[in-house]
């Protein structure tokens, strides 16, 4: 069994987008994270690393196996290309109805709850007979549980790391699982639907989830939750998601830094949601489509890994706003109709701007009080699957009036302008270098509740008071903690 460790100290991240507090020598009692091997160090963090694995390469999977078994009960290519559609479209019921759940409840209960009925999803797809549109029904149940879990293991890793320097990186690992699942997900699906059945294949996917809820239930501590309404405020599960949800898109700093976070993947899909017709309009075939698919994912791991492992983090905080920009530079580069090799490099590219993430991240859990983090973090996510989602949909509508060669370089001209206008927001609403708090003082958007935090004006102005301690390295004795 895991033992409470995480080596970062808790605490708030610096909320400035300058601010270099993480390489702050001993006088600061900061403490410099050595990358990668610091985050696996935590016995904690390896159960939910090995967890979100199983469990990406189990939607991965499922998606392709049951994209096509509806095609081969249909015969209906608009049905099959259906049931991605819908793992992307139905994000955003969860993430704002559902939301809440990351902080009203144990984050350990939410999120083993939330595998097992993924299982449940799964294994209902294996069922001899099941009509198409519970095929269908059951992959959006999939979609709208997915912000809940993501949102609240998010949030988790805050209490697993510390929410410093550690905290990022485990995020990124999380990213790189999430790029890496793409490409291992599609090929092992490919050749396990070779050997067996798609229903056999769904039924591993089933057993996947059940693997990830197993570790998460035995290699997690159970933690009391963030939010501490109690009685019948605990209960409104909808009206505390709603509200939440309207108190960080009514936060001008917030709002902002959740568009940075939704903008530029929003129009990096755009290229890549276009590739098939762009293969086709090159003559490529099979394999050379499959090679424009899989160059994205891997620029995003290459980066994604070279920067949290060979760069400081004041040198990852400075590349957010150059990559984020740069995430939709390449592609310009489809208005002259590049061949297969050059689009593989444009797309690789493309690929490498993920590594904006280091600093927003930082920011963004700044921004955001203890009591709303899980919520925060669940909209993020609904939020960045849903405009990818929407800007996927729109460029196919796009390309049925115009060129692939005018509609995938708009995409990139868009799409700075838009980023660009973003990060000016993004500066104007940075705190000045007397601030500690992530913001202008606002009123906490639990302040009319019973919970420990309640009185709080300032979401981060008292970070060691009595509320959810963040971070194993600070916990108090009064925050006892249960073996799973």
């Amino acid at each position: 069994m895991p033992t409470p460790s995480g080596p970062a100290p808790s605490g708030r991240l610096p909320a400035r987008p300058d601010e270099g507090a993480v390489d702050a020598g001993p006088s600061t009692g900061a403490v410099r994270p050595d990358g990668y091997r610091a985050v696996f160090a935590v016995p904690e963090f390896r159960y939910v690393f090995a967890a979100h694995l199983l469990s990406s390469l189990g939607v991965v999977v499922c998606e392709l196996a049951l994209s096509v078994l509806v095609f081969r009960i249909t015969a209906s290519p608009l049905l099959s290309a259906l049931t991605f559609a819908l793992g992307l479209l139905p994000y955003v019921v969860g993430g704002t109805l559902l939301s809440a759940a990351a902080d009203r409840y144990p984050a350990r209960r939410v999120l083993v709850g939330c595998d097992l009925l993924c299982a449940l999803a799964a294994a209902g797809m294996v069922a001899p007979g099941t009509p198409v549109v519970v095929l269908l029904v059951l992959r959006c149940v999939l979609a709208a549980i997915a912000p809940v879990f993501a949102g609240t293991r998010a949030a988790t890793l805050g209490e697993i790391l510390g929410e410093r320097e550690l905290f990022v990186l485990g995020r990124s690992v999380i990213r790189i699982v999430n790029q890496s699942a793409q490409l291992a997900g599609f090929a092992a699906g490919g050749l396990l639907l070779t050997a067996v059945s798609p229903a056999a294949v769904l039924a591993l996917t089933a057993g996947a989830f059940l693997g990830s809820a197993l570790l998460l239930r035995l290699g997690t501590l159970a933690r009391p939750a963030r939010d501490g309404a109690l009685g019948a405020a605990r209960g409104q599960l909808l009206a505390a998601s709603l509200g939440g949800a309207r108190w960080l898109l009514g936060d001008r700093r917030v709002r902002v830094l959740l568009l940075l976070t939704w903008l530029p993947p929003a129009f990096v899909v755009i290229p890549e949601a276009l590739l098939v017709p762009y293969a086709g309009l090159l003559g490529t075939g099979p394999a050379g489509m499959g090679l424009l698919m899989c160059s994205m994912p891997i620029g995003a791991v290459l980066a994604e890994s070279l920067v949290g492992t060979f760069l400081r983090p004041r040198a990852r905080t400075r590349l957010t706003f150059p990559m984020g920009v740069f995430a939709v530079l390449p592609s310009l580069g489809f208005a002259a109709q590049p061949s297969l090799g050059w689009a593989v490099l444009l797309l690789a590219l493309t690929g490498t701007g993920i590594t904006y993430n280091f600093g927003v991240d930082r920011w963004f859990v700044a921004a955001v009080p203890d009591a709303l983090l899980g919520r925060a973090m669940t909209v993020m996510q609904a939020g960045r699957m849903t405009v990818m989602g929407l800007a996927m949909g729109l460029a196919g509508v796009a390309a049925e009036y115009a060129p692939l060669r005018v509609v995938m370089p708009a995409a990139g001209v868009l799409g700075a302008v838009c980023v660009l206008a973003v990060i000016f927001e993004v500066r104007l609403t940075a705190p000045g270098p007397d601030r500690t708090s992530p913001g202008p003082d606002r009123p906490s958007p639990g302040a009319d509740r019973t919970s420990p935090g309640a009185d709080r004006t300032s979401p981060g102005a008292d970070r060691t008071s009595p509320g959810p301690v963040r971070g194993p390295a600070t916990r108090g004795p009064d925050r006892k903690m249960r073996r799973g």
